[in-house]
């Protein structure tokens, strides 16, 4: 059953190498992140389910322990989601083992060791943007029947439209989905996450849309109040912090 959730988004650039000292913007993101991760560590879960946006390569589950890089960015960061099973184990795996968590998780296991997360085992699931959102609130009703107590941070990004200079360019229909997802992920409404429109999270690049349907799927029936802890774009992409418990 799920008891706590966190809502994060998931650009590279809140890893401070990755921005190089040149995003203080994200300053206040990074702080709402840390607020929301300690409501789920609060929450004393028996799981930690990270899910997040991801290419084909990146799909699927990811077990605790799994590699992530920016080296992709320009940076020498590597990342872990969670525990390194592999040395508790004794397993010497080297330089041989495989960066296998896609850039959202990546993101996440950062954040994740940024604030010092043993409160629980981790998984991983990278899922697809085409991914139908019926099929999103199948995973996640699966998701939430992982163990009596289920936590989930969710990563992903509202749309990418938001301003001339944006990466999807201006499109006006921007700005009203990304207050609608806020508003949605603020109030915990899982009814209206669900009836997110996939076609126009797809034309405005929102990447977080199939990982917010999965939140909704594992919601369902759960009770659970939100609170919206941070909203903008400031590079003309929508990120948004909310904590579900």
């Amino acid at each position: 059953m799920l008891v706590a959730a966190a809502v994060c988004p998931c650009p590279p650039l809140l890893v401070p190498e990755v921005a190089a000292g040149a995003a203080p913007e994200l300053d206040a993101a990074r702080a709402a992140c840390t607020d929301a991760l300690g409501v789920l560590a609060a929450a004393r879960p028996d799981v930690l389910v990270v899910v997040g946006p991801a290419e084909q390569s990146g799909r699927g589950n990811h077990a605790e322990g799994a590699r992530g890089s920016f080296r992709g960015f320009g940076v020498d960061v590597d990342v872990r989601l969670g525990r390194d099973i592999d040395a508790r184990l004794g397993r010497d795996t080297g330089d041989a083992a495989e960066y296998t968590l896609p850039p959202s998780l990546s993101v996440a296991a950062w954040l994740l060791a940024r604030t010092g997360w043993s409160y629980a085992p981790i998984e991983g699931l990278g899922v697809g943007e085409p991914l139908a959102a019926e099929r999103c609130t199948e995973v996640g009703r699966d998701v939430a029947a992982r163990a009596g107590r289920v936590a989930l941070l969710v990563m992903g990004d509202a749309s990418a439209c938001r301003t001339l200079k944006a990466p999807g360019y201006l499109d006006e229909r921007a700005a009203p989905f990304d207050a609608e997802v806020a508003r949605a992920l603020g109030a915990a409404d899982v009814a209206a996450l669900e009836a997110l429109d996939a076609e126009l999270a797809y034309e405005l690049k929102a990447s977080g849309r199939a990982p917010w349907q999965v939140l909704a799927g594992a919601a369902e029936g759960a009770g659970l109040g939100g609170q919206l802890l941070y909203e903008a774009a400031p590079y003309g992409v929508g990120y948004v912090v909310a904590a579900w418990s």
